[in-house]
C-alpha cells in the first residue's frame, strides 16, 4: 500500500461521480452491515450533499477513487464532517490522514472555527482516528440528540490548522474506518 500513498492525490470530487456514489453506497453498506439500524444512520443522500453545498473531496491511488469525505459549512463559523469513508483495502496507508487534512484546510480558509461530526458508537477505529487529529468528544447535537448509538466530536480550528505535524509525538498508527 506504500505505493498508493506515494501518488496520492486529493481533490474536490462531484457528487454524481460513479466513482463516489460507489463509496458513498459502500460505506452506508458497511454501517449497516455494523449492525446500525437505518434509523441510526445519519448520512446524507446525494440529493442532500448538494442541496447542503458539502465541500466532497476523494482520493485517488493512481486512477482508483480509494477515500471520500466532506466538510458543510453551516454558518456561525461551524462545520460538519460528512460521509468520511476509505476502501478496507487502503485503510492504514495514510489516505484519511490527507483527507482529513484537506478538508481541516478548507474549513479553516472558510473562518470555520469549530468542526464537529457524528459517527456510530461501534466505530472504534474512526473514534480512534478522529482523537488522533485532534476531536473530543463532546455531547450529542442537533439531529443526533436521541440517537442511542451516536458518538459526536468536535475540534476547535486555528488559522493554519490542517497540519499533519502538529499531531502529538505518541499518537497511535493510523486505522482509518467509516463514519
Amino acid at each position: 500500500m506504500a505505493d498508493a500513498v506515494s501518488v496520492l492525490q486529493v481533490a474536490p470530487v462531484h457528487t454524481r461521480d460513479p466513482e463516489v456514489i460507489f463509496l458513498l453506497d459502500q460505506l452506508t453498506s458497511e454501517l449497516a452491515l455494523s449492525g446500525y439500524a437505518e434509523s441510526e444512520m445519519f448520512g446524507y443522500s446525494i440529493a442532500q450533499l448538494e442541496q447542503s453545498q458539502v465541500h466532497l473531496v476523494g482520493a485517488r491511488a493512481g486512477r482508483q477513487l480509494v477515500g471520500v469525505g466532506g466538510v458543510e459549512l453551516q454558518g456561525g463559523g461551524v462545520g460538519e464532517l460528512k460521509r468520511f469513508y476509505v476502501l478496507p483495502d487502503h485503510r492504514g496507508a495514510g489516505v484519511a490522514d490527507a483527507v482529513i487534512t484537506v478538508l481541516i484546510g478548507y474549513a479553516g480558509d472558510h473562518e470555520t472555527q469549530l468542526l464537529r461530526l457524528e459517527t456510530g458508537d461501534k466505530q472504534r477505529a474512526a473514534i480512534a482516528f478522529y482523537q488522533r487529529h485532534g476531536f473530543v468528544e463532546i455531547p450529542r447535537f442537533g439531529p443526533y440528540l436521541r440517537s442511542a448509538t451516536s458518538v459526536c466530536m468536535e475540534r476547535r480550528l486555528n488559522p493554519g490548522d490542517g497540519d499533519p505535524a502538529e499531531q502529538p509525538p505518541d499518537a497511535p498508527e493510523p486505522n482509518e474506518a467509516a463514519q
